[in-house]
C-alpha cells in the first residue's frame, strides 16, 4: 500500500512532467517563427536545430553521473529552471549570434530534466509496484498540447510575449516540485555490487536504446518539421500551423492515459508491437497527404504509434537496473538525443535536396523498424555477472 509520502513523490512527479512538457512546447512550436524572424533556410534551420540534441545528449550523460552521486531531486531543482529560462531567452534573442548559446543552455539543461524527471519516475513506480510511468508521459503530453493551444491562440501577440509567459507557471511548478520529489534514499532498492558505481552492461539495454533512437527520429521529424511542412507543403495559416502539433500530443495524450492498463494487460512487448505499426501507417499518411484536414490526422497518428515507446523504455530500463543507480536510464536517455540529431539532420537534409514530403519516409522506416525491437521489452533482470 503506498504511502503518504509516496503519494507526495507521485504528484510531485507529475508537475516535474507536466512542466518539461509545457516548456519543450513553448520552444518547438515556435520553430516556423524563429525561421522566419532569424531568416534561416532550411539547411541553416537544421544546423540551428541541431545544437539541442547534442549538448542534450551531454546533459543526459552528466546527469546520469550527478544523480549517481547526489539523486536526481537536486538535479531538476537546478535543471528544470534553467530549462524555462532558456525558453524566455530564445523568445528574446534579436540576432543568431544570441540565440546560439540560448539554445546550448536549453540543450543541456533540457537533457538533464530529461533523464532526471524519468529517474524519479521510476522510483515511484518501483516504489508502488505497478505500472504508473504512462500516466506520468501522459501529464507531459497535456502540458506539451496546452503549450501548443496557447501558441495558436496568442499567435498574433509579440513572440517574446508567446514564448515567456507559460514559463511563468513552469517556474512556479517546477519551485513547488523540487521539495517533495524523491530523495536520493529513496530512489535506491537493491545494490547489486554489479550495478554499483556504474559499472552496468550495454547488452541488455541495447534493443531499448535502439526502439528509442528510432522513435525520436520519428518524434524529431513531427517536432521540428510539423510546422514547416503545415506551412510550406500544405499551405496553411498561422492559426492552424498548431494544429497538426496539438494533434501529435492530443493522440499522444489519449494513448497514455490507458497505457498502464493496456501493458499490465498485454505486456509492453505487444504493446510496443502495435505501436510501431501504427507509427509506420501514419508516416505514410503524412507523405501522403493531399490537404491540411489529412495531414493532421495523419500526424496525430504518429502520435499514438510513438507514444508508447518511451515510457515502457525507461520502464524496463529500470527493470534492468534494481540498484536505481540510474546509469541505465541516463543511457537509454541518450538515444532520445542520438535520434533527435538524426532525425533532424536526415529529414532536414533530405528536405533541402528533395523536398518536405520525401523527408517524412525516412522516419516511417525507422517506424517499421521499432516492431522487430519489441521482444527486448519483455521484463528482464540484469544478470548476475557483467
Amino acid at each position: 500500500m503506498p504511502s503518504s509520502r509516496d503519494r507526495q513523490a507521485r504528484i510531485a512527479t507529475y508537475v516535474v512532467y507536466g512542466v518539461q512538457g509545457l516548456s519543450f512546447a513553448s520552444l518547438l512550436i515556435q520553430v516556423a517563427n524563429l525561421q522566419s524572424k532569424h531568416g534561416l533556410d532550411e539547411g541553416s534551420l537544421t544546423l540551428l536545430l541541431l545544437i539541442v540534441p547534442v549538448f542534450a545528449g551531454a546533459g543526459s550523460v552528466a546527469a546520469g553521473a550527478f544523480a549517481a552521486r547526489w539523486g536526481s531531486r537536486l538535479l531538476l531543482r537546478v535543471a528544470q529552471p534553467a530549462v524555462a529560462a532558456a525558453v524566455v531567452l530564445a523568445g528574446l534573442a534579436p540576432n543568431v549570434p544570441l540565440l546560439v548559446p540560448v539554445l546550448l543552455l536549453f540543450g543541456v539543461a533540457v537533457g538533464a530534466v530529461d533523464a532526471g524527471m524519468n529517474m524519479q519516475g521510476v522510483a515511484v513506480e518501483r516504489r508502488y509496484g505497478i505500472q504508473v510511468l504512462n500516466g506520468f508521459h501522459c501529464v507531459w503530453s497535456v502540458l506539451s498540447m496546452l503549450g501548443a493551444l496557447w501558441a495558436s491562440a496568442a499567435a498574433d501577440l509579440p513572440l517574446p510575449v508567446v514564448m515567456g509567459a507559460p514559463m511563468v507557471f513552469a517556474l512556479a511548478g517546477s519551485l513547488y516540485a523540487g521539495r517533495h520529489l524523491c530523495g536520493p534514499a529513496e530512489e535506491k532498492v537493491e545494490t547489486p555490487a554489479e550495478t554499483v558505481a556504474g559499472r552496468f552492461p550495454w547488452r541488455p539495454i541495447i534493443p531499448l536504446c535502439l526502439a528509442m533512437g528510432f522513435l525520436y527520429v520519428g518524434d524529431a521529424a513531427v517536432s521540428n518539421f510539423n510546422t514547416v511542412f503545415m506551412k510550406d507543403v500544405l499551405a496553411a495559416g498561422p492559426r492552424v500551423i498548431p494544429l497538426a502539433y496539438v494533434a501529435y500530443q492530443a493522440t499522444t495524450l489519449a494513448v497514455r492515459l490507458a497505457g498502464d492498463l493496456a501493458v499490465r494487460r498485454y505486456g509492453p512487448a505487444a504493446i510496443v508491437r502495435i505501436g510501431g505499426v501504427i507509427a509506420t501507417i501514419g508516416f505514410l499518411g503524412v507523405v501522403l497527404a493531399p490537404n491540411q484536414p489529412l495531414g493532421i490526422v495523419a500526424f496525430g497518428l504518429t502520435g499514438v504509434g510513438l507514444s508508447v515507446v518511451a515510457p515502457q523504455s525507461f520502464s524496463a530500463a529500470g527493470r534492468l537496473d534494481p540498484a536505481g543507480t540510474g546509469v541505465a536510464i541516463a543511457r537509454v536517455n541518450l538515444f532520445n538525443y542520438v535520434g533527435f540529431i538524426v532525425g533532424a539532420a536526415l529529414v532536414g537534409g533530405i528536405a533541402d535536396a528533395v523536398d518536405m514530403r520525401v523527408a517524412f519516409a525516412a522516419p516511417l522506416v525507422l517506424a517499421a523498424a521499432i516492431i522487430a525491437l519489441a521482444p527486448g521489452f519483455e521484463p528482464k533482470r540484469t544478470p548476475a555477472t557483467t
